[in-house]
């Protein structure tokens, strides 16, 4: 009989290379979503599962859907993915992201508990927890030092799952993932908005990009690689927490530079620094150190960051040639609205 699994999330970047992931491997997948307006299922429908997966709406702010999300799946394992997972919208919104990243996993850990507690359940927490703490590759033994909103929720949501872990025996762990990227990455994140931007340049769509600071430091894997991560841990005889990282850190810049250059352009002709994309308190190095992971799960990243840059781009170059000819397929940008038209709190405090 196939396992089941339930993954809050699925319209996300990782929740859907996992389903994709975990279908691969013979699973029966549920996932939860929230009503809107438009749908958002592009991810899905992208990598060709959309047809394949159970979908359940719900929402982390409503208890009630969370329970009835575990009853109708009857899960065994439960990825927990769903978060309002942009640091900089954080600042702009800082009660949603308590209530929905922080709270949210006590919400479906609580209906876990009460339905299931041998469910095996998997917390996305984040490098962000580190914050500004070490100028050291940061490990599983590594203080915490949130500075935002954001990363204060997944600390709230990273020690929520191991007091559950610890206080009710639950198997619940948390993957602490740094940056992992790809071509279903959403256009807030800097890492796609460059990508995108360099493909729409190059096609003479768009002639400038604006961005913040281009000295911080990431440390960037490959998002379908880094989802295999998060089944693994639930696969061990113990739950236990684990950093998912490459060990390599690069600057905003050097992810500018090696973008352009795909694309055969200099990137000191199209690009301009903007105050208004700084955040009020940045993050200035994230490095992980993922020597636990590499021991216990016989987990390495095999995308290294050159081979990240050039997958994304010629990945948006070959959306745009096909947007250009025509061609309509599942996708986010063309509906994506420029970010100079977007007011934030961080552009009235500039001004």
């Amino acid at each position: 009989m196939s396992k089941k699994a339930l993954i809050t999330g699925i319209t996300g970047q990782d929740g859907a290379y996992l389903a994709q992931f975990l279908l691969d491997k013979g699973y029966e997948v549920y996932g939860t979503y929230r009503r809107l307006s438009t749908p958002n299922f592009w991810r899905l429908q992208y990598l060709g599962v959309f047809e394949e997966v159970n979908l359940i709406p719900a929402d982390l702010l409503d208890a009630s859907s969370m329970l009835e999300a575990i009853k109708i799946s009857q899960p065994d394992e439960v990825y927990h993915l769903a978060a309002q997972s942009f640091v900089g919208a954080s600042f702009e919104q800082p009660v949603g992201a308590g209530e929905i990243t922080g709270l949210g996993v006590t919400r479906i850990l609580e209906a876990v508990r009460e339905i299931n507690p041998n469910i095996k359940f998997y917390q996305a927490s984040s490098s962000e927890l580190y914050g500004n703490g070490s100028l050291e590759p940061q490990s599983e033994a590594t203080p915490f030092c949130p500075a935002s909103p954001y990363a204060a929720a997944k600390l709230y949501g990273y020690w929520t799952t191991k007091i559950y872990r610890e206080g009710y025996g639950i198997f619940a762990c948390n993957g602490i993932l740094f940056n992992h990227e790809s071509p279903l990455r959403g256009l807030e994140f800097v890492t796609r908005k460059i990508t995108n931007a360099v493909a729409k340049i190059a096609l003479g769509l768009e002639k400038e990009l604006k961005l913040g600071n281009l000295e911080a430091k990431r440390d960037w894997g490959y998002a379908p690689e880094y989802v295999e991560s998060m089944w693994l841990i639930l696969q061990q005889e113990e739950p236990d927490d684990y950093v998912i990282a490459t060990n390599e850190t690069h600057t905003v810049q050097e992810f500018i530079e090696k973008a352009f250059a795909v694309a055969d352009l200099e990137w000191k002709n199209y690009v301009s620094v903007n105050e208004k994309f700084f955040r009020p308190l940045d993050v200035h190095y994230l490095q992980g150190d993922f020597s636990k992971a590499n021991k216990m799960l016989c987990w390495e990243p095999k995308v290294k960051f050159d081979t990240l840059v050039e997958i994304m781009v010629k990945e948006d170059l070959q959306r745009w040639q096909k947007w250009l000819k025509g061609e309509r397929f599942p996708w986010d940008a063309p509906n994506y609205p420029s970010e100079n038209k977007i007011l934030s709190r961080m552009w009235r405090l500039e001004r």
